[in-house]
This record gives structure tokens, C-alpha cells and sequence, in this order.
């Protein structure tokens, strides 16, 4: 069942309408963290008035390439054939005997400072103060696919269904319950954590300062 995203849910926004440079992307993931541990860490940051920006890590090491986090992501969502929220591209390189095949999962990133976002004439588009989630209100989406031209990533698409642009959205109507989204709760490989990166003793936040210390 598609998530939907209230007025509430908005806070009182203005549409952001310039364009803005691309700055980054909020880190991608690795592994299945569970919800009671989800909720009690968003609750424990809230209660400091850190604020809250959610992230997945994806350990491509872990990742098989099985397609699991794409099939749960469409019975999620029920999305259109044809169409894709979150997928793993096969990557191939060399020539047999020596060729390898590796694997690229993919899913909106939740930019930093979204082009998607700034291009949208409607502000059906933006990005949740509260947590930094990118998401689409398809109530006021007029599917123009301005944010399709602009995403770098290729993350977006109309939906046949309803017509107006969707992507990932982490599952925010899990997330808002404590519990982590459909991909990383079916991850086999516990390639993917999804957790807030502003909270210091959360695991993806750990793992981030582990894998990057290297480059101080």
C-alpha cells in the first residue's frame, strides 16, 4: 500500500523553487537492524534535539545480487511493471576466464541539497526537516518529470498508476512506526543498515566511522 504524505507531514513549507548546486549525497548501506532498536534510537536523538538525518549503508561486499530488496520493494509498494523504486544492477568486466561480475544496488540517495527538489515547480517534492528524507506528495505531484531530467542518479519515475513521479522514500510509513524499511528487513546477505548517521552510537553511524578512518 503506498505511504501518504499529509499536509501535517509538511510543516508549513514553502516550495523551494531556485536551483541549487548539487552539493552530495546522505551515505547508502548494510545489514537488518530491528525496529524496537530503530524506534528507541529516534526517540533517545529526539530527546537530545540532535537533529535526525536517516541514511542507508550498502556493504557491496555482503550484496549477492539475489534481487530480494527489489522484490520486497515492489510488493511493498505495489509498483508498476516495468518500474523500479530500489534495484541491483549486474555489473560485468573482462573477458573470459577472466571475467567478474559484481553487484550495484540502487535506490534514491537523499541528497544533501536535492536537485530533484529545487527543480519542482509545485513542491510536491522536498525534503522532511524532521529526519531528511527526500519524498514526493503525489496530492500536488503534476508529473511535469522535471525531477526525473534533474535526478543525477536516474532514481525516479512516473508511475502508470497514478501518474505522478515516485522513487524511494525508505519506507517512511514504516520508518515513522520504528521499524526499518521492506529492503533491509529482507536483505539476506545483511548488506544494508539503515539508521540515523547524526546519532553517534547507532550502528550505521559506527560503521561509517570504521570503513572511513582510513582517510582520516
Amino acid at each position: 500500500m503506498e505511504a501518504e504524505i499529509s499536509q501535517e507531514d509538511r510543516g508549513g513549507r514553502t516550495p523551494a523553487l531556485s536551483r541549487r548546486k548539487f552539493v552530495g549525497t546522505v551515505g547508502v548501506a548494510a545489514a537488518v537492524a530491528a525496529g524496537t532498536a530503530l524506534m528507541t534510537k529516534t526517540a533517545e536523538t529526539a530527546a537530545t534535539g540532535t537533529h535526525i538525518q536517516y541514511a542507508m549503508l550498502i556493504d557491496t561486499r555482503r550484496c549477492s545480487g539475489c534481487q530480494a530488496c527489489s522484490v520486497a520493494c515492489k510488493a511493498e509498494f505495489d509498483v508498476p511493471l516495468g518500474a523500479t523504486r530500489s534495484w541491483v544492477e549486474y555489473v560485468e568486466k573482462g573477458i573470459f576466464p577472466n571475467a567478474t561480475r559484481s553487484f550495484l544496488p540502487r535506490l534514491c540517495n537523499h541528497c544533501s541539497e536535492p536537485l530533484c527538489v529545487s527543480v519542482c515547480p509545485t513542491g510536491a517534492t522536498y525534503k522532511r526537516e524532521e529526519d531528511g528524507i527526500v519524498v514526493v506528495d503525489a496530492d500536488v505531484c503534476i508529473g511535469c518529470k522535471y525531477c526525473l531530467q534533474a535526478c543525477p542518479y536516474d532514481a525516479r519515475f512516473i508511475n502508470a498508476k497514478t501518474g505522478t513521479a515516485d522513487k524511494c522514500d525508505f519506507c517512511l510509513h514504516r520508518v515513522k512506526e520504528g521499524v526499518v524499511p521492506a529492503c533491509v528487513n529482507t536483505c539476506e546477505g545483511k548488506a544494508r543498515i539503515f539508521g540515523d548517521i547524526n546519532d553517534p552510537e547507532s550502528e550505521i553511524s559506527n560503521l561509517m566511522e570504521i570503513d572511513f578512518s582510513c582517510f582520516g
